[in-house]
């Protein structure tokens, strides 16, 4: 293992331009939302990122932030949730702040699924929580983007299509499907 500094060559990547970048995940406390428009029965609340209630001009949909991971110097990657009772599903979004963008998204549930995000715990490397029943799953964010195979994902998880991911999720056990059965 090569050293770099005083970190080792573990804890880099390199980015799509060749260019190394740490990634060494930790959570924040200092990302907060602001609500700008509230839910209503045909749409979601959208909200404002804020870092040191400062705003970064990134409006997202969702309203409660569960918990926000500062991947490497300007990638975030954000659990939120809408507060729905009986509904409620997880949206993971991570962002850009130095192109002020959503990189990529993707959502854990269904329809009349509810689970509480909990137990989230960080390395420096990736995360892990419970949500929906005993499922753990774990997140790992890449520096640049990965190939996207179709059916690659765990039960429950919904992402746009496309070609490439930068979030790799697993889960650990399987969700549960409705009928109970792994």
């Amino acid at each position: 293992m090569r050293v770099i500094g005083r970190l080792c060559r573990r804890c880099f990547s390199r980015m799509g331009n060749g260019q190394l970048m740490e990634i060494k995940m930790e959570e924040v406390i200092t990302l907060s939302l602001s609500e700008v428009s509230e839910a209503t029965d045909t749409s979601q609340a959208h909200s404002e990122v804020l870092i040191g209630g400062n705003s970064t001009g990134i409006t997202i949909l969702g309203k409660f932030l569960e918990a926000a991971i500062r991947v490497d110097e300007r990638r975030y990657l954000l659990f939120v949730t809408d507060d729905i009772i009986f509904e409620e599903m997880l949206k993971l979004l991570l962002l850009d702040l130095a192109q002020g963008i959503i990189v990529e998204e993707l959502t854990i549930g269904g329809a009349y699924d509810s689970g509480h995000f909990e137990a989230l715990k960080v390395s420096p490397r990736s995360a892990s929580f419970r949500f929906i029943g005993d499922t753990i799953w774990t997140v790992k964010v890449s520096a640049s983007p990965t190939l996207k195979l179709p059916f690659s994902d765990p039960g429950g998880v919904n992402r746009p299509m496309g070609l490439r991911k930068y979030i790799d999720i697993t889960a650990n056990p399987a969700p549960a499907k409705a009928d109970g059965s792994r």
